[in-house]
């Protein structure tokens, strides 16, 4: 359990197993909110990856999830978020933005948790 506040990209599947249905994205993205407000109220600044990459895809005219705009911008806004970051929490559940988020974050020597009660206890 850390003592100092971290910033904290939180991965999780978004868009994975949802058939591109919007409800189902919001569901998970709520997921992934939640648990940002656990780490904030626990004195953490959480991140995540869609928080930037909605606006901009709505911004540069992106039409569907998938489309060649939401390529452009999806992944690499969080690979960018991770070099800002002092660890990532990956969120149960199948996603390979996620895997990858993951990939990303142990190359650059970053820990990587599994479980919330790791970073702020019970």
């Amino acid at each position: 359990m850390s003592t100092k506040p971290l910033t904290i990209l939180i991965a999780g599947p978004y868009r994975s197993g949802t058939n591109d249905d919007p409800t189902l994205m919001q569901q998970n993205l709520e997921r992934l909110e939640s648990a940002a407000l656990k780490l904030f109220r626990a004195g953490h600044i959480p991140l995540i990856g869609e928080w930037l990459a909605l606006p901009l895809l709505k911004m540069a005219g992106s039409k569907k999830p998938g489309d060649e705009i939401y390529q452009e911008i999806s992944y690499p806004v969080a690979h960018r978020l991770i070099t800002k970051c002092d660890a990532i929490l990956r969120m149960e559940g199948q996603s390979t933005g996620a895997d990858n988020d993951v990939k990303v974050a142990r190359e650059l020597g970053l820990p990587v948790y599994y479980h919330i009660d790791d970073i702020i206890g019970n």
